[in-house]
């Protein structure tokens, strides 16, 4: 493999050597433009790690080393299962794996080794860089499933698949990540090492993620021209990026780190938590970073709206999901969390205004005013809906328990949204009547309507009873802003994981409900679809979408799969989930 290797380096830098020499020909011949769209070009593979870095560092991060530290168990110790429940269980789990294999089906049929499959129009769209986004963001899940034959078939694809290079002239590299390099090692690790070929590919595509990474100050380009990182020409930090975009690269570049040895990729992450240690209380809310951050200036203080919804969600959740892999000896991780979760509970979470009572809560959003005023925003996003598996699991290795029951609370929040809705789907986001004070928050028509009209201030001298029957709204909800649903998987993924903590079989009947009412809407002749609005009064009215994004096989079906399966099925004390639901094996104390 050594000798094969060393050919490949020697062919790669012949090729890149050929490209640029042709490339600088055709820019003084003006044959070639200068916007990425070469790219092309590059069609071997790029040997990556033989590239010099341009600003190499002087001394890498080291990871933890030492014995894991104990961390408190996670799961519930469930008790024997009665026939009844066993049998109730399977019948569940095997739905949900027929509506994985009518979608898989569709994906070999109709866009085997694109991105994803088109379940309307029976073909494909890239949108990944046309490596197979999908293949290889449902390995795991094959696996799981014990689909052994579809996962070999995969599993020679990704051995056919060229990581260095991508048809994209520009990498997402947060996408990238999650998708691609997680899901690779995800299944080398639920593989437990029998299928090497996943851990080389994981290596060849952390080569190609490593570039995004050599900036004068080592902070990644999120959106990254590669072509140019190839060619060795000079680039940068951007001048703004998503925060989540930047904080949510850890798990993956520590578990390549752990399983190759290679020190580098840790080394690229915790300079990025090292920076949010250093800045996380000097922000607008101390503890909480800003949406958008400006990574060329080191600074994540100058923006002033937060969030645990879109935009900023996963650099949360890795923080204890990091401590976790890192198997407890690396104590920031812990900080970061606590600092975070504290001003989450002051300024974020919120108990809404609903006709049934319920004591749930929502995170919202928040602005710093120019008056130095916090200004909540109550918008429910589903994409919000992780947050309460992320308190739930760090109320139990960090021994907050009594966030237990605020985990409870915004979970029991989503369901009551999926609940809310005609087809028992929730929307992509909506907004609510917060309770300023969570003790005074019975139900009151006229308190709803006001809020309705708060929201629709256009329309304030309007009927609000009419705004609601051409909105759509359901009683508590003030505005629906994005009616789709997407597939997502993040209420179901807090579902599963507080089931898997507390034990409690109302959340299963709670996931079987919303899988029931989201298969009975999105289902298609060749896949499962988005679709246009979950306010319609019927679910088979629904309009259908042609888009069935890769985490609809590799996280939003995983999740049902793992609520109706055996307990011990990926234990959430032997495995940490990255933000696409991709398993890494968890480092163990003696």
């Amino acid at each position: 493999m050594g000798f094969f290797l060393r050919r490949l380096a020697v062919a790669s830098t012949i090729t890149l050597l050929l490209f640029l020499a042709y490339r600088q020909f055709a820019l003084r011949n003006e044959l070639l433009p200068t916007n990425g769209t070469s790219s092309s070009l590059i069609t071997s593979p790029v040997v990556w790690k033989d590239i010099p870095q341009r600003y190499p560092v002087s001394s890498t991060i080291a990871l933890p080393t030492g014995t894991p530290l104990p961390i408190p168990c996670i799961q519930h110790h469930f008790g024997v299962e009665t026939e009844n429940n066993k049998a109730e269980r399977l019948q569940r789990q095997a739905a949900v794996k027929q509506a994985f294999v009518h979608s898989w089906e569709g994906y070999k049929k109709h866009a085997w080794l694109q991105d994803e499959v088109a379940p309307l129009s029976a073909s494909y769209r890239n949108n990944f860089g046309n490596r197979g986004a999908t293949l290889v963001d449902s390995l795991d899940t094959l696996l799981i499933m014990g689909l052994d034959e579809d996962f070999d078939a995969a599993l020679r694809a990704v051995a056919q698949t060229d990581f260095s290079t991508t048809a994209e002239p520009v990498l997402n590299v947060f996408e990238t990540n999650i998708r691609y390099l997680g899901g690779l090692l995800s299944a080398y690790d639920l593989g437990h090492g029998r299928h090497p070929v996943l851990l080389e590919k994981a290596a060849q595509l952390g080569d190609m993620l490593y570039g995004a990474f050599d900036t004068p100050n080592r902070l990644p380009i999120t959106r990254w021209d590669w072509v140019n990182g190839a060619l060795r020409e000079e680039q940068e930090a951007p001048m703004s990026a998503l925060s989540a975009e930047l904080g949510s690269l850890s798990l993956e570049f520590t578990r390549l780190s752990q399983l190759t040895g290679d020190a580098k990729y840790y080394d690229a992450i915790q300079r990025i938590s090292n920076l949010i240690e250093e800045q996380q209380n000097a922000t607008a809310i101390p503890g909480l970073i800003p949406i958008t951050v400006s990574p060329i200036d080191n600074d994540l203080t100058a923006y002033k709206t937060f969030t645990f919804g879109a935009m900023s969600d996963s650099l949360y959740e890795y923080l204890p999901k990091e401590y976790m892999l890192l198997g407890g000896r690396q104590e920031q991780y812990r900080t970061l969390y606590e600092r975070a979760i504290e001003a989450a509970k002051q300024h974020l979470f919120f108990r809404p205004l609903n006709i049934q009572n319920q004591d749930i809560l929502i995170s919202g959003n928040v602005r710093m005013s120019s008056l130095g005023m916090v200004k909540l925003d109550p918008e429910a996003q589903h994409l919000a809906c992780f947050a309460g598996g992320m308190v739930a699991i760090a109320a139990k290795i960090f021994n907050r328990t009594d966030e237990l029951n605020i985990a409870r609370k915004l979970i029991d929040g989503c369901i009551w949204a999926y609940d809310s809705t005609p087809t028992n789907i929730m929307p992509e986001t909506f907004h609510v009547v917060p309770c300023k004070d969570p003790n005074d928050c019975e139900w009151n028509t006229e308190r709803w309507h006001r809020g309705v009209l708060d929201r629709h201030v256009v329309h304030s001298d309007r009927d609000p009873a009419r705004i609601i029957d051409e909105d759509g709204l359901q009683p508590g909800m003030t505005k629906i802003g994005d009616k789709r649903f997407l597939l997502r998987p993040e209420a179901i993924e807090s579902i599963f994981i507080l089931y898997r903590i507390t034990g409690d079989s109302a959340l299963q009947d709670a996931a079987w409900r919303m899988f029931t009412a989201i298969t009975k809407a999105t289902e298609t002749l060749v896949a499962h679809s988005a679709i246009e609005d979950v306010t319609v009064q019927n679910a088979t009215w629904t309009k259908k979408l042609d888009e069935c994004e890769s985490f609809w096989m590799a996280e939003t079906l995983k999740y049902f799969y793992l609520i109706f399966s055996a307990t011990n099925l990926v234990s959430l004390d032997e495995y940490v989930f990255n933000t696409e639901a991709h398993p890494l094996r968890r480092p163990q104390a003696a």
